[in-house]
């Protein structure tokens, strides 16, 4: 029996040796700093790779909704000076109103429906650009379209809007190059 309790005894000690023996290099190191595990670090610049393309998407569909909204004016445009070159007074008033509005849609960063899902984004917190609010350069909730482009633009949209009563060819086609030249502003590459 007692050579039975002496191996148990030899055994136990060995199995502390070796736990000691194995936990001797971390206890040899130098204290370190807590840190966070890399599966978490992953996960979390998943997340901000997710977030990061939501913004991303953000503007692709505000762009998408300025470039809708100035082909429809581009067509308007064409619509009133048809009308006009066949003395259509009836059909280049509805196309010169129609093209006021299509510009004001761009100014605006599109229509009441847009401005209802911008409006939830601002309650949830989500501003695009927080930085250029808090300077003035932005509305709250806008995108893409500056407060000055915004002010040019719905300048425009009364000037085009003010001919609906008597077009004329020349006028709208100034103005639509005023509009033009802001549109190409807010879209050019890098911006």
């Amino acid at each position: 029996m007692t050579s039975r309790v002496s191996v148990l005894m030899m055994a136990s000690a060995a199995a502390v040796v070796a736990c000691v023996a194995l936990a001797a290099p971390a206890w040899a190191q130098a204290p370190s700093q807590p840190a966070t595990p890399a599966e978490m670090t992953a996960t979390y610049n998943s997340i901000a790779d997710g977030i990061l393309a939501l913004k991303v998407s953000e503007e692709n569909i505000v762009k998408a909704i300025l470039a809708a909204a100035k082909a429809h004016g581009e067509v308007q445009l064409g619509r009133a000076t048809r009308a006009l070159t066949a003395n259509d007074a009836a059909g280049a008033k509805a196309a010169v109103e129609a093209l006021a509005a299509d510009v004001a849609q761009i100014g605006t960063e599109g229509d009441n429906s847009v401005a209802a899902i911008r409006k939830r984004l601002i309650q949830a917190g989500q501003h695009h650009n927080a930085a250029g609010e808090a300077q003035g350069i932005f509305e709250e909730g806008f995108v893409i379209v500056t407060r000055a482009a915004k002010a040019k633009l719905l300048g425009s949209s009364r000037k085009i809007a003010q001919m609906a009563g008597q077009p004329n060819a020349a006028s709208l086609q100034a103005e639509w190059k005023t509009v033009e030249g802001v549109y190409a502003e807010l879209t050019k590459p890098g911006k």
